[in-house]
């Protein structure tokens, strides 16, 4: 599902959907609470499941440059991404960003079956303005048709999609500042499910089929839980717990500034007393939260069981989380890579692919919607 903009013509954003015809290459931008990832991919014609990895770039966020889920400072924010585009050495000027759930209304919605387009959004909107509480001239609303609707064959159901208009325009006028064209808007755990279930097919055995998997991404200040069964999303829910909490551990025991902080456990320079009375309770906070999550899954659905946890973010390549998370909660558990059966050009590092492509997932998925954004 995405919003789909072209700021030269309209000033706001034009909603629907369609492919980005004629693009080989895709260059999707996540803006996260701590950095930007900026994933370009490539995909060869006539084959539509064939992407290669072109390049890649993670590059830091000053502190507080977002503040829930929208950006403060969009001044600083544009120099970061005009600095990664410059490391990155793309000539790509395309992209496809995101915003977070919190800032998207989502309602799934029954409309009859079989309406023209013109009336099938018509009632679409008629029925927005019964659960968005802004006026519709203030909003960006998208949808989608999932479907027969479950036990009446005469609707549909539809995925209804809005977000202030405020939120998208931030986004854009960053990009738009660092030399940028947003071509499309997702949100971000859309995003990230799409290229999931890809990775999902490849990683688990039969791909997954009619297993219960919990996509558990721990970002710089916010828990995201996808749980998915066959590709489609059953349960969402965000956790106010991150790499945050690391760091102010690390600024507290060590007595560091946060930036000082937040350097320190990027490149590892921290006392030998920094693994077992910092990183390992912290893991210990961290299985505890997903394994609190997943309690919670069992009591607000109908499921018993969750047969895989796939990590993601940043916190998930933390050495033993991932053993740590599994004994928790006595679930498999593995770290997700979305580049998983794809191609990478020479310009990637193999091994230090490893280590990064947990926290590339959005981004990932973001150029990898690019192509078709459906």
């Amino acid at each position: 599902m995405q919003i789909k903009a072209d700021m030269a013509l309209k000033k706001s954003f034009d909603i629907h959907f369609g492919m980005l015809t004629g693009t080989s290459r895709m260059l999707g931008v996540d803006i996260g609470a701590s950095s930007i990832k900026l994933v370009e991919l490539s995909r060869k014609s006539g084959a539509p499941e064939s992407y290669r990895l072109e390049r890649y770039v993670i590059e830091p966020l000053p502190m507080d440059a977002l503040q829930d889920g929208g950006i403060n400072q969009i001044e600083q924010v544009s120099d970061s991404l005009q600095h990664a585009l410059k490391r990155m050495g793309t000539r790509q000027r395309k992209i496809v960003m995101a915003l977070p759930l919190t800032s998207v209304i989502t309602k799934r919605i029954n409309v009859p079956a079989g309406l023209r387009e013109d009336d099938l959004v018509f009632q679409v909107e008629t029925e927005a303005n019964q659960y968005v509480p802004f006026a519709m001239d203030e909003v960006n609303l998208d949808f989608q048709v999932i479907g027969p609707a479950p036990d009446c064959p005469e609707e549909v159901e539809v995925l209804l999609a809005a977000a202030r208009k405020d939120k998208v325009e931030d986004r854009v006028a960053t990009a738009m500042s660092a030399g940028l064209k947003v071509m499309v808007m997702d949100i971000e755990q859309f995003a990230a499910q799409a290229i999931s279930s890809r990775a999902i097919g490849s990683q688990l055995p039969d791909g997954g089929k009619d297993k219960v998997v919990a996509l558990i991404d721990i970002g710089a200040s916010v828990t995201r839980i996808n749980v998915l069964l066959n590709d489609t999303s059953i349960y969402m829910r965000d956790l106010s717990f991150g790499g945050n909490q690391l760091t102010q551990e690390i600024q507290n025991q060590f007595n560091l500034s946060p930036e000082e902080a937040e350097t320190a456990k990027r490149n590892g320079k921290l006392p030998e007393s920094y693994q077992n009375e910092v990183l390992r309770p912290f893991c210990e906070t961290a299985a505890l939260e997903v394994a609190r999550a997943i309690q919670l899954f069992y009591t607000s659905t109908q499921h018993t069981q969750v047969d895989y946890i796939s990590l993601s973010g940043g916190c998930a390549v933390i050495p033993g989380l991932e053993e740590i998370v599994s004994e928790r909660t006595g679930v498999i558990t593995q770290v997700i890579n979305p580049f998983s059966g794809m191609e990478l050009s020479g310009r990637i590092a193999p091994r230090q692919l490893k280590m990064d492509a947990a926290v590339l997932l959005t981004a990932s998925g973001l150029a990898m919607r690019g192509f078709d954004p459906s």
